[in-house]
């Protein structure tokens, strides 16, 4: 399409680097509140969920920089754009899934702090964040879906540029499998966070 290529980029870098604090955050959270955790008893659950919304202020101040760009290239944005709280929603969860998996088995093998750092990296390049998934030929488009922040990234792009991309319709398989795969690495990441959660005081 005829998007320019900082808007085109940014707009998936945005949610992210928004998605990679969150899960660094989150995964670590645990073994880094040890000192809470020891002494007091509340609902384990707020250490992750707490790294996942402290990024949201930093994610507004990122977006003005969006912003910016799109009125200096003179970018109007497609009706989609009011999809985009649904896209962020997405990005926290799919963080809050991972962390809560990563949280709970950083408590029990600290290896795994080290490797967080690393896995992220792999993650980005795997992720549509500095290409489109119209360069992935398209036998292959399914094994990106498997990626949940690529629905995220795409979606983001589709909200902002719609038409611009070539495509005025939104990449639904894509969305499709990444809220599928949300739901479900949340859904056991609860259930397996809530069921190590009372050995944490034991372990940190």
């Amino acid at each position: 399409g005829d998007a320019p290529y900082p808007i085109f980029a940014y707009a998936a870098l945005l949610p992210w680097n928004y998605f990679a604090g969150a899960l660094n955050r989150s995964s670590t959270s645990v073994v880094n509140s040890a000192h809470l955790i020891t002494k007091v008893y509340f609902p384990r659950l707020v250490i992750p969920l707490a790294g996942v919304l402290s990024g949201l202020v930093d994610f507004a101040i990122a977006f003005l920089v969006l912003v910016g760009l799109l009125i200096y290239y003179q970018v109007a944005p497609t009706w989609a754009v009011v999809l985009l709280p649904g896209f962020l929603l997405l990005t926290m969860l799919t963080a809050l899934g991972f962390g809560l998996w990563l949280a709970a088995l950083n408590v029990r093998y600290r290896d795994i702090n080290y490797l967080i750092p690393f896995l992220v990296q792999v993650w980005m390049y795997a992720t549509p964040v500095i290409y489109g998934t119209t360069l992935i030929p398209e036998r292959f488009r399914f094994l990106i879906s498997l990626n949940p922040m690529a629905g995220v990234t795409e979606g983001f792009r589709w909200a902002l540029l719609g038409a611009r991309l070539g495509d005025a319709r939104p990449p639904d398989m894509l969305f499709a499998v990444s809220i599928a795969l949300t739901l479900v690495v949340l859904l056991s990441g609860l259930v397996f966070f809530r069921n190590t959660e009372r050995t944490f005081a034991d372990l940190v």
